[in-house]
């Protein structure tokens, strides 16, 4: 990657490629140009940067974040899911339900009580409940689940820190 090198499993930045990274989490839009005028590089050099960023794998995409509300998601449930068994057939069934449907925007295997929280957008507690016992409760793997509903978002961010 050029300057940067691989340290164990993170990339190594120099502080302007930490800089031009901020600039690209806080608008994925802008020009190669605006980026270069902001962060004090040629066009050039901050096309041959991303592309970089790019093959390494540090950049995994550039996406539009939507209004949840607008997008009818309104509501936000964080399900504290428990199973029957940690079987390679278990996870793998339960890894297979999660990437299939839309509605989980993340989950994340945890230490603690539960064996995954699930980030889940729907539009209403009607949504969620058939979501909940159609596809999370019927699976045989599926011992629990305990639902938080967020009642106000108090912060929400895409940019990792720098």
């Amino acid at each position: 990657m050029g300057k940067n090198s691989q340290i164990g499993d993170h990339v190594k930045l120099s502080d302007q490629d930490k800089a031009l990274l901020r600039e690209m989490q806080g608008d994925a839009g802008l020009s190669l140009a605006e980026l270069g005028a902001r962060v004090g590089m040629a066009q050039s050099t901050v096309w041959r940067k991303v592309q970089e960023f790019e093959a390494s794998g540090l950049i995994r995409g550039r996406v539009a974040l939507l209004d949840p509300a607008l997008a009818g998601a309104k509501l936000c449930v964080f399900a504290s899911v428990s199973l029957e068994d940690h079987s390679e057939a278990a996870v793998a069934e339960f890894s297979r339900i999660v990437s299939v449907h839309p509605e989980i925007l993340e989950c994340h295997a945890v230490s603690g009580l539960a064996d995954y929280i699930v980030k889940i957008r729907v539009s209403d507690v009607e949504a969620y409940e058939r979501f909940m016992t159609t596809v999370l409760l019927r699976n045989p793997h599926v011992r629990s689940v305990v639902s938080s509903f967020s009642l106000r978002e108090v912060k929400y961010a895409t940019a990792l820190p720098l």
